[in-house]
């Protein structure tokens, strides 16, 4: 996610990080060249005159831009979404180690589940990215337990039923009180909803035939354009082109990268930077004065 100040109006015309330009300056390169040829050959292909005129577009580009619009929205909501689902897991999991601190009277299971939060919040970020969670789940599981849960398929799922087996453990043993445990398995299925909010907007993508037809409308229209204004507007057809392409090119290229937001591009979510909160939360709880430092942005860009 890029993290910066709202540049000065000078620098906004040339900030390149965080901008969509370096997705899409090969598409506007090639329409503004195809616009440069249309004004040269004063919009004859083959020797054949293509008049358009400029109704076409008129009728074409109100349509295109709305539905550009309801797909941006479309998108936007689902990586806000996602941003709330990751808030609700902090939230819970701060709960969690409250609850498992105040509530539990002292045992190793209470220690366990804190330590399981963490592996929990880890083991998400890497089945959203699809990457490996060893790395940043296995310290937090004792070695027989991850040999345990490792070849599992849904290790999060794995890590939810063994925090409800101590739970379950501490009210047998009588170390806690049974209405305080109700408030305990809330937060556990609290944290499992958000996990499971986070995998359905994973899985559940805008539907491709949707997005298939905004991408080759606005191809189109870009490509079309400048032979409609070749004979209104002459030796400037290939610059308004390029606006024009810019604004509807860029649209299409960032509904496709926040229509994802649990990825690893500079729109993404930070999620490491979330599971790092958690983790210094949970391990200040537990009494850890060695705690790792909050990640900050890196050259505007938070991971």
């Amino acid at each position: 996610m890029i993290v910066r100040d709202r540049p000065s109006p000078l620098r906004l015309f040339l900030v390149m990080r965080g901008s969509v330009l370096p997705n899409i300056w090969k598409s506007l390169l090639g329409t503004t060249l195809l616009a440069a040829a249309v004004t040269w050959t004063h919009g004859s292909l083959w020797g054949h005159k293509i008049a358009l005129g400029a109704i076409p577009f008129t009728l074409m580009g109100l349509p295109l831009a709305i539905f550009l619009g309801f797909r941006n929205n479309a998108a936007y909501d689902r990586y806000w979404e996602g941003r709330k689902q990751w808030g609700e897991l902090v939230t819970r999991s701060r709960n969690l180690a409250r609850q498992c601190l105040s509530l539990v009277d002292e045992c190793a299971a209470r220690e366990r589940m804190i330590r399981r939060a963490i592996a929990f919040a880890h083991a998400l970020r890497h089945r959203l990215r699809g990457s490996d969670p060893a790395a940043d789940v296995q310290p937090w599981l004792g070695k027989e337990e991850w040999a345990r849960l490792q070849s599992l398929p849904n290790l999060n799922h794995a890590l939810m039923l063994e925090m409800g087996a101590d739970l379950s453990r501490c009210l047998r043993e009588h170390r806690i009180e049974p209405v305080l445990a109700t408030s305990l398995d809330a937060s556990l299925s609290a944290m499992n909803g958000a996990a499971a909010a986070c995998e359905r907007i994973r899985g559940t993508p805008i539907p491709f035939s949707y997005t298939l037809l905004l991408h080759r409308t606005a191809y189109l229209y870009c490509w079309l354009l400048p032979f409609g204004l070749v004979d209104s507007i002459g030796d400037l057809t290939p610059v308004v082109t390029l606006l024009v392409a810019y604004t509807f090119f860029g649209l299409d290229a960032l509904g496709d990268e926040i229509e994802e937001p649990f990825g690893t591009s500079d729109h993404d979510l930070p999620l490491e930077a979330i599971c790092r909160t958690i983790e210094i939360d949970l391990r200040a709880a537990l009494g850890d004065t060695e705690l790792p430092p909050p990640l900050l942005p890196v050259d505007y860009r938070l991971s």
